[in-house]
């Protein structure tokens, strides 16, 4: 079962996205402008890939990037992982991912994908528990690694929506490559939140490749 309350959570940073603050994000997070530009950042990704039969997203919240994903990739098998109950339920309800409400810090994925990623997620986690996000997202793929994040050369702390601590940006690829030099760079790309037709959020993608 899930963790349930406050006090059963190792980090503040899950409580705070488990609570009502990850409740009312639900309701930012879902569009059409987000999905057709998901639908773009992804189909450039994925022309990078081949034979990807299976896809794990950690922090999936209500599933716009796996919705995407769907529609690029009909036969793939989804799964999501998400700590908050309410972006979980919704997820599920839409029946096309395997949908586990839990905590990533902690969680082992009871099998390996083809494509294992985050994207916007690493940024809000605990930095002293990025070591085991790097290394459950290793375990979690048999091939491709996708990393979609804030970049910064150097770890900073940003206020989020007037919360302190909620917010990092580091190289998360870089780090996540010194801890699994099994890997290696595909690619990599910088889509601008002021993009005129498919704007992200000022997100920068790497996608790697177990060696």
């Amino acid at each position: 079962m899930p963790p349930s309350t406050q006090a059963d959570y190792k980090t503040e940073q899950e409580a705070f996205w488990a609570g009502e603050f990850g409740k009312d994000y639900v309701g930012r997070n879902r569009s059409e402008q987000l999905l057709a530009s998901n639908l773009s950042l992804f189909s450039r990704i994925l022309s990078r890939t081949t034979g990807i039969g299976s896809i794990i997203e950690f922090g999936a919240n209500v599933g716009m990037n796996l919705r995407a994903l769907h529609q690029l990739l009909p036969a793939a098998s989804l799964a999501g992982v998400e700590i908050n109950e309410a972006a979980a339920t919704e997820l599920r309800a839409w029946g096309r991912a395997e949908v586990f409400h839990t905590s990533l810090i902690g969680f082992r994925p009871p099998r390996r994908s083809d494509l294992a990623f985050f994207k916007g997620v690493l940024i809000h986690i605990n930095p002293d528990e990025l070591p085991g996000a790097y290394d459950l997202l290793a375990a979690a793929t048999t091939r491709y690694a996708l990393i979609c994040e804030y970049y910064n050369p150097s770890p900073v702390s940003v206020t989020y929506r007037g919360h302190e601590g909620r917010l990092f940006k580091r190289d998360f690829a870089g780090e996540f490559l010194d801890r699994h030099p099994d890997f290696h760079v595909v690619d990599y790309a910088f889509h601008w939140r002021r993009d005129p037709i498919f704007p992200q959020d000022d997100t920068t993608w790497f996608l790697l490749e177990r060696r």
